[in-house]
């Protein structure tokens, strides 16, 4: 099969787990599931009292003449109608909120789990779909804990009593109608058969839209930049007709079960007035049999016109169930931290041992790093673009783990430590700084929740972030807008680098953490950075010299090895690689200073080839 065709082929439920997944919420929700159908229960049989109360109408009140019964037979009508409609609410109100509790309960834990996934599945799967998968899938079974099962248990006790009922008065009128009803059951089978994997495949299809569509507007600046607005439009309409068609798949076939139900009823309908009308003819039957018949046939074709509905709102449920269960089902980073040894404290010595990784199998990204880093010394990490660089810090971060080799943090193997037990030790400042849609208090705050507002003043202080917070009309309390839009990217930069800070880390990462930063600026915040250093464990990814002078030790690394380490007199005296690039970005600098008039297009691509 072509990998196109083997990518768009439908994947089937897979009902055996999802039903253990449903089988699970239903027992959780059992006690209420239980006062539920005996409500039901009580309500359907309420519902009986009315075509039961038919034989008496036509053969005591219309028959005989006994008038007098109407008022009691009224009574009992209005009686059992006040009792259906009292159950009707307290149903709605004791399963209803079982229902939202379920979908909360399950929405809660798709998305804990979700963000314990290692960051590989999160840089392959779009955010729109795992929003879908934890607020759309969910939603599916309040139809296992709401009124869908009542009902299913109510449908089929009432249609039971109501096939003994119908046998009692005409077993040969009853035979032919369940005929006509079996064959019905059979094409409401294969109905469903056919609409399953179309109900599993909308699911997907909106988690594909709706990622789609988060990724247009999140990144609205890029599409208005380059005017591509209607290559937007088009790629989301695409997406939408597709859902477009799923949904037309889904309505077309539970509007033919529908309307095929309406055709039995019809079928039902003629057999019973053809036999039935011939028994009373042939006085076999009386007028209040008749009618009593008539009246629970229609109480028999109820439940299975409610089967046919709650059957498909059962199918879309398990299948949105089925695809929580392969999230679930996904080892997250931390399941084995029970059984990993405690890290209680940590130093900061980190050393790579021979450590091999790749992407994509038999592609390696670095190849044999080893190198040791002393407690609290300063590591810049330099070389070009693709060389590895942020790999090895993602390594260091325990993002990803080594094809091979190994990784110790003072002597622990890391893959064998508890891994939340050593990110407590972590302070990060990304290339790409995310602000979340709140204040900068918030932000700054979020790496440690239990800061008061002197520290996390002066942690901003030592970023030369409060020189620009305190500007704004309202301090610490400005909204920063969705990933911190409202901002520029150095005071941006700033209060990541203050978030950091304010962690307290015994393991500092720093990936370009001045890139955004001015001359001016970077000077003011570097001495706030060399004073952070101080007894901790750095790892600097950065271009400018400023910070690579510093470092206690400097590794250059190219395709995926550490060609050259040492301190930056070392490496300068070795005149190799990194000479080279130092000379390069020197010359590249003083230029500039030179001629400051010239056009920088050029210089910047070249400065980009250059940065250390």
């Amino acid at each position: 099969m072509p990998p196109e065709e083997e990518k768009n082929k439908k994947k089937k439920v897979n009902y055996s787990t999802a039903w253990a997944e449903a089988k699970k919420i239903i027992w959780n929700a059992r006690w209420r599931l239980l006062l539920g159908s005996i409500l039901m229960l009580i309500s359907r049989l309420a519902g009986m009292v009315l075509p039961a109360s038919m034989k008496t109408v036509g053969d005591q009140v219309f028959t005989n003449h006994n008038y007098g019964l109407l008022k009691w037979v009224a009574l009992a009508i209005g009686i059992s109608t006040l009792v259906q409609g009292v159950t009707s609410f307290m149903l709605s109100q004791i399963l209803g909120v079982a229902a939202q509790r379920a979908i909360t309960e399950m929405r809660k834990g798709v998305q804990a789990h979700i963000e314990r996934l290692p960051i590989s599945y999160f840089d392959s799967t779009q955010s729109g779909q795992l929003i879908s998968r934890i607020m759309n899938d969910a939603e599916g079974i309040r139809n296992l804990v709401g009124t869908g099962l009542g009902q299913i248990l109510g449908s089929i006790v009432t249609a039971t009593i109501a096939i003994g009922v119908l046998f009692y008065i005409n077993w040969r009128l009853t035979s032919a109608t369940l005929i006509v009803l079996a064959v019905f059951g059979g094409a409401l089978l294969y109905a469903f058969r056919v609409l399953r994997p179309v109900f599993r495949e909308r699911g997907k299809i909106t988690a594909e839209v709706t990622g789609r569509l988060g990724e247009s507007l999140g990144g609205i600046r890029i599409v208005k930049a380059y005017t591509a607005e209607k290559r937007e439009e088009l790629s989301f309409a695409r997406g939408a007709h597709r859902l477009f068609r799923n949904v037309a798949k889904t309505v077309t076939g539970v509007s033919a079960i529908s309307s095929f139900s309406s055709v039995i009823i019809g079928a039902i309908a003629v057999v019973m007035i053809f036999i039935g009308g011939n028994a009373v003819q042939a006085e076999t039957m009386t007028l209040g049999d008749f009618l009593m018949y008539i009246s629970f046939t229609f109480l028999l074709a109820m439940p299975i016109i409610e089967l046919t509905s709650i059957g498909t709102q059962l199918t879309e449920a398990l299948a949105g169930l089925d695809r929580i269960r392969e999230i679930m089902q996904m080892t997250s980073e931390d399941e084995e931290d029970s059984s990993r040894e405690p890290l209680s404290e940590v130093k900061g010595t980190i050393d790579f041992e021979n450590v091999f990784f790749e992407y994509e199998k038999d592609v390696p990204v670095l190849k044999g790093i080893s190198f040791h880093a002393e407690a609290g010394s300063t590591t810049a990490l330099v070389g070009s673009s693709g060389s590895g660089k942020s790999t090895i810090l993602s390594l260091v971060l325990n993002f990803i783990q080594p094809t091979s080799g190994t990784i110790l943090v003072d002597g622990h193997d890391l893959q064998k430590v508890r891994l939340r037990d050593y990110r407590r030790h972590l302070g990060v400042v990304l290339q790409d700084n995310f602000l979340f849609d709140g204040s900068i208090l918030d932000n700054i705050r979020f790496s440690n929740p239990e800061a008061n507002l002197d520290e996390i003043k002066e942690m901003c202080r030592v970023a030369n972030a409060d020189e620009f917070i305190e500007k704004f009309p309202n301090g610490y309390d400005t909204i920063v807008g969705e990933r911190g839009v409202k901002l520029s990217g150095g005071q941006r930069q700033r209060i990541a680098i203050a978030r950091a800070l304010l962690a307290d880390p015994r393991i500092l990462i720093l990936d370009e953490a001045t890139s955004s930063l001015d001359s001016e600026s970077e000077a003011l915040i570097q001495e706030g950075l060399n004073n952070l250093r101080k007894g901790r464990t750095t790892f600097v990814i950065a271009h400018r010299l400023s910070t690579i002078r510093s470092a206690d030790q400097i590794l250059v690394v190219e395709a995926g090895e550490i060609r050259e380490r040492g301190t930056h007199n070392e490496l300068i005296a070795l005149d190799g690689r990194y000479k080279q690039l130092y000379d390069k970005q020197y010359r590249f600098e003083q230029n500039l200073f030179v001629n400051p008039g010239e056009d920088f297009t050029g210089k910047q691509e070249a400065l980009a080839q250059t940065k250390l």
